[in-house]
């Protein structure tokens, strides 16, 4: 079988919200090639495991590549995905470049095209992530293993925004914790909840491809009994309560559910936010300000924000 390679060259802060496209419109073998992954763990304290070779990465901007099957819809799919990463400009995302190319690939060469990329990465104290066909060993009695399946997930769990939320849930839940995932991707913070001690997990994302990503990668770790994925929009009539909810997707889209999370968490809970730019981190802060909240922390990783809100006793 063919394949068609689609190349968009555009910039960090895009990367997220174009993933998403690509995969409503059925693409598969995501790589994101950002030259910021080359240094993006030094002088954090976590690092690439193996070495990522400079030549594979733009000189400026991230490039994501992606695979879409030669059919006679081909032409019709290029052009819903142009259209629908133009109206990303609408949210004020900077595209860059914005550059959209098409190859075709074989498919041994787009079988093994973007596996190079998916290697071992610890990304915070106790959390490394790794794709289900490397052979991962922990180096720690206290590392926690967070297997993945790239081919469906959205990333790899190494973007900052999934960092910044990691360590936030890392930091912040307790034993026993319930913990609400809202727009939930792969499902990698579902399975870190529960890695670190969280009780139950119910997860929510309103595309049914996430849905059905976490689900896969739920149960590629095993946890299928304390994860319930479900879709949904947002929180629209969950009524359960948690100890923990946590968002990684666009701030303008956290913005509009806060007065829910609120509702949805228990006196002392917490509110974990990521996905935030550095220039729509007041309007984040000011709402969860104004729904009650108390801003805990803020963690900042290259221009991506994550918030910490703590709901009152």
């Amino acid at each position: 079988m063919k394949w068609s390679e689609i190349t968009i060259l555009t910039t960090n802060e895009a990367v997220e919200p174009i993933s998403n496209i690509l995969h409503e419109t059925g693409a598969s073998g995501l790589v994101i090639e950002d030259p910021l992954d080359l240094e993006r763990f030094e002088g954090e304290g976590f690092g690439e495991i193996v070495e990522l070779d400079p030549e594979n990465y733009p000189d400026e901007g991230v490039r994501i590549k992606a695979y879409l099957p030669m059919n006679s819809f081909l032409g019709e799919t290029v052009e819903e995905i142009k259209q629908a990463i133009n109206q990303l400009l609408l949210y004020d995302i900077d595209l860059g470049k914005n550059q959209v190319t098409i190859s075709e690939v074989h498919e041994e060469e787009w079988a093994s095209a973007w596996k190079k990329y998916y290697k071992p990465v610890k990304i915070s104290n106790r959390i490394t992530i790794t794709p289900t066909w490397e052979d991962y060993k922990p180096v720690s009695t206290d590392e926690l293993i967070i297997e993945l399946d790239p081919g469906m997930a959205f990333g790899t769990g190494t973007h900052p925004t999934t960092v910044l939320s990691i360590q936030g849930l890392e930091a912040y839940i307790e034993p026993g914790d319930k913990v609400i995932d809202v727009g939930c991707g792969s499902g990698v913070l579902s399975i870190a909840s529960v890695k670190l001690g969280a009780e139950s997990v119910q997860a929510f994302d309103l595309d049914d491809v996430a849905v059905q990503s976490t689900k896969l990668n739920v149960k590629l770790n095993h946890l299928q009994d304390k994860v319930t994925t479900k879709q949904n929009n947002l929180l629209d009539g969950v009524e359960n309560q948690a100890d923990v909810i946590v968002s990684n997707i666009l701030a303008e889209i956290i913005v509009r559910f806060v007065g829910d999370a609120y509702n949805n968490l228990r006196p002392g809970g917490y509110f974990i936010t990521s996905g935030i730019i550095q220039k729509k981190k007041q309007l984040v802060r000011d709402q969860l300000t104004e729904a009650g909240f108390n801003i805990i922390s803020v963690g900042e990783m290259e221009d991506w924000v994550s918030i910490v809100a703590k709901k009152p006793e």
